[in-house]
């Protein structure tokens, strides 16, 4: 079932005029509660009382008014609110064009579908869909709906039009002034944004909305189908998480728990150039070499295909472990180079052993 229109009126750009509906573009799926007595299915329902009598007030006996501060109040009657609003008017007029990459998202607040309405002429809207979609610009109009005048920009959407409501400038609060005081850029090193750059580059993904759904309105409903089975739930306090207290450390376990966030990493600085960033944590840095100096030999074998070097470096391996091991420490690379040299005259008499003759 279509959604029902809420607002109808003509979309005028120069001297072409299309009548047109709104209808919304949204849907709310969120889940609402009534509120009960507790141990009841007893509703509570709100009056409208007098703070100061206690005493309930009927409709007609009510009426508007501004808190203008100091205990003043004005008020106002229906009659000089209906002679305030602006006037009523069943036009969107496009007053211009602009790019949609020059507005903020932050102006926007509401999105409608318009589409034509069923007598209406449909080339004319379908000119203006296209010649949009061709320029790359989004329209900028007026529109006056339940007694409010809106900043509107529309759009292109697929085979429509998209109605996005605007905020006024006005509305738009300014962070610098409105917030609390902001950290500068400056209090952040070179290091440190490096690394945050490489850490965005490994995060890197395509926008696929259908990727994304309200997990908790999922766990709610869920939580509701089991009470309504009669399971008793049991809760538990939520652990807060620890504050960052090492930035450059969150940083660098945020690379290591990406999936491809060394590789990526990698490759940007090898386009880059830099050499001074280590993703890597340092506690890592031992405990590898062992299996990798074990690994060395068998990568030999597979470039110079005589199959007794193998044997050879595991047997000049055993004979000298901690020598071996200390391969990795650079202070040692004397004594690394000694190690594996004796590991190299022992497998060149494998050759001599006339054994490529037989194969």
């Amino acid at each position: 079932m279509p959604p029902r229109t809420v607002w109808t009126g003509s979309l005028s750009f120069g001297l072409v005029n299309v009548p047109v509906g709104l209808y919304p573009a949204t849907t709310d799926k969120s889940v609402h509660f009534n509120q009960f007595e507790e141990g009841t299915t007893d509703r509570i329902r709100y009056k409208k009382v007098n703070e100061r009598t206690g005493e309930e007030v009927p409709g007609h006996r009510i009426v508007r008014g501004v808190d203008v501060g100091g205990g003043e109040y004005v008020m106002v009657t229906d009659d000089e609110l209906e002679a305030s609003e602006p006037e009523r008017s069943h036009d969107v007029e496009v007053i211009g064009f602009v790019d949609l990459d020059d507005i903020d998202p932050i102006y926007f607040r509401n999105s409608y579908y318009m589409a034509p309405t069923p007598k209406g002429p449909d080339k004319a809207y379908a000119l203006l869909r296209t010649a949009m979609q061709r320029s790359g610009k989004v329209a900028i109009a007026t529109l006056i709906m339940r007694n409010k005048e809106y900043q509107v920009a529309i759009r292109p959407s697929g085979d429509g039009l998209v109605l996005e409501t605007l905020y006024f400038s006005d509305e738009i609060r300014e962070p610098g002034q409105d917030l609390p005081a902001l950290p500068d850029a400056s209090v952040v090193s070179d290091r440190e944004l490096e690394v945050a750059d490489l850490l965005i580059d490994a995060m890197a993904m395509e926008w696929d909305p259908t990727e994304f759904h309200d997990t908790h309105r999922q766990a709610l409903m869920d939580l509701i189908e089991r009470k309504r089975g009669g399971e008793t739930i049991v809760t538990g306090d939520v652990a807060p998480k620890a504050p960052v207290v090492d930035l450059m450390a969150a940083l660098e376990a945020s690379m290591q728990s990406t999936g491809q966030g060394r590789q990526r990493a990698a490759a940007r600085m090898e386009r880059s150039g830099t050499t001074t960033v280590r993703v890597a944590p340092p506690e890592e840095s031992d405990e590898p070499e062992e299996p990798a100096a074990k690994r060395s030999p068998k990568r030999a074998p597979a470039k110079r295909a005589p199959a007794k070097k193998a044997p050879a470096a595991k047997q000049a391996s055993k004979a000298s472990p901690t020598k071996s091991a200390s391969a990795s420490k650079p202070s040692s690379a004397s004594k690394s180079a000694s190690t594996t040299k004796p590991a190299a005259k022992t497998a060149k008499p494998a050759p001599k052993k006339r054994l490529r003759p037989a194969s």
